[in-house]
């Protein structure tokens, strides 16, 4: 089964405009596919073959020379010293779309590639597949527990596989080696103990000095590991928006990880029936929801622009989307049925900030659609609609 990526489209408009586009993203989250879809006629390098890398790092200018009309370079992390040499390749011809760059890991990629090729590229972020994506290819919408359980790998739906024993094996043969390449980790347990401990804490403030209570190591390790997973499209950080609040607002930022396939795998669910009555199914439905908006707005070439609002006295919003000079704040429920209760953190929030708070909705698992108080209720399906403005 191979879906069309809404990320296609703004691909190709960025190939019409530059002359270098760089795709980062997870491990097989469909990179390669794209961009091969998007460029049929470029000739395609992968630097994960180590002929080809050694070829190419052995004499680059000869390497590029023969591609001068342009290339698909797949895992250019991989290879990063060849970032110098296209610099000096597009700096003497200029004309769009000529190479296209795919990469797994963006700790040291993206610094290189803002060093080397500032000005002369295009950067987007793709993630697994989105429900949008998915609900083109299946007529029938999978319920919230599927996609929690089954999260949004290609591979999973093209080849039809478990989800448990395809993220056991996916997060031994991709994170855990890209992580190993990154950093030397000596005690492999411990930080095997830390990302599940992580799983564990999806949807809540991130306290290092808590997980290094736990796991018995310094702040410093699980702040540097912490940096490896999110370099590693394995965890993200929402950030807290606190502008002109003061200091009764929590300034730190809450957990959440990339694909909830890969979350439910660390949580240790192995079906479908497990994630109902798991307790932070609420925390994964939260996780899901924000994914969906951040691929809809990366799908677009933008950042995100997505915040949480908690003070200390515990009233929170999860999510305050910034549009502009407007705040739209948005409260994600896992419950199928309303209760006007749900509106309480909303209320709070365009309270206290009457000027830029606008258009509250309530996401829920809910069928029934509806505004009330000035809040639009809406099932998650359609959350890509509240960022595609």
């Amino acid at each position: 089964m191979i879906i069309k990526r809404n990320i296609s489209e703004e691909l190709l408009k960025l190939g019409r405009q530059y002359p270098i586009i760089t795709v980062v993203g997870p491990r097989q989250s469909g990179k390669t596919t794209l961009v091969k879809s998007v460029f049929p006629k470029k000739p395609y390098y992968s630097f994960e073959d180590p002929d080809t890398r050694r070829i190419a790092l052995s004499d680059a200018r000869s390497f590029l020379k023969k591609i001068h009309a342009g290339a698909i370079l797949d895992e250019i992390q991989r290879a990063p010293e060849i970032l110098s040499y296209l610099q000096g390749e597009v700096d003497a011809d200029r004309r769009p779309g000529r190479f296209v760059l795919t990469g797994s890991q963006q700790l040291n990629l993206l610094e290189n590639v803002t060093q080397s090729l500032a000005g002369r590229t295009a950067l987007l972020k793709l993630l697994p597949y989105s429900i949008a994506e998915l609900r083109k290819a299946a007529p029938k919408p999978l319920g919230a527990d599927d996609y929690i359980y089954q999260g949004f790998y290609p591979g999973l739906y093209s080849q039809k596989l478990n989800p448990t024993k395809a993220y056991r094996n996916y997060y031994e043969t991709y994170i855990e080696r890209d992580l190993r390449q990154l950093m030397h980790i000596k005690d492999l347990h411990l930080f095997q103990k830390f990302v599940r401990l992580c799983a564990g804490r999806i949807g809540n403030i991130f306290v290092a000095s808590h997980l290094a209570a736990e796991v018995g190591v310094s702040v410093p390790t699980i702040q540097k590991w912490a940096s490896l997973l999110e370099a590693s499209f394995v965890i993200f950080f929402l950030q807290p928006y606190y502008e002109n609040f003061g200091k009764r607002v929590i300034k730190s930022p809450k957990l959440y990880f990339y694909d909830t396939g890969v979350a439910s795998y660390l949580l240790g669910i192995e079906n479908i029936n497990q994630v109902e009555r798991d307790p932070l199914r609420g925390a994964l439905f939260e996780n899901l929801v924000i994914l969906e908006m951040i691929k809809e707005r990366y799908d677009k070439g933008l950042d995100h622009n997505l915040y949480f609002f908690r003070d200390n006295h515990q009233n929170e919003v999860d999510v305050v989307y910034k549009y502009g000079s407007e705040l739209i704040p948005i409260e994600i429920k896992s419950a199928e049925t309303f209760d006007e209760g749900f509106f309480r953190g909303l209320h709070y929030f365009s309270k206290i900030s009457p000027r830029k708070a606008k258009n509250g909705f309530l996401v829920y698992a809910g069928t029934d659609e509806h505004t009330l108080h000035d809040i639009k209720v809406i099932n998650y399906h359609h959350v890509s609609r509240v960022v595609s403005r």
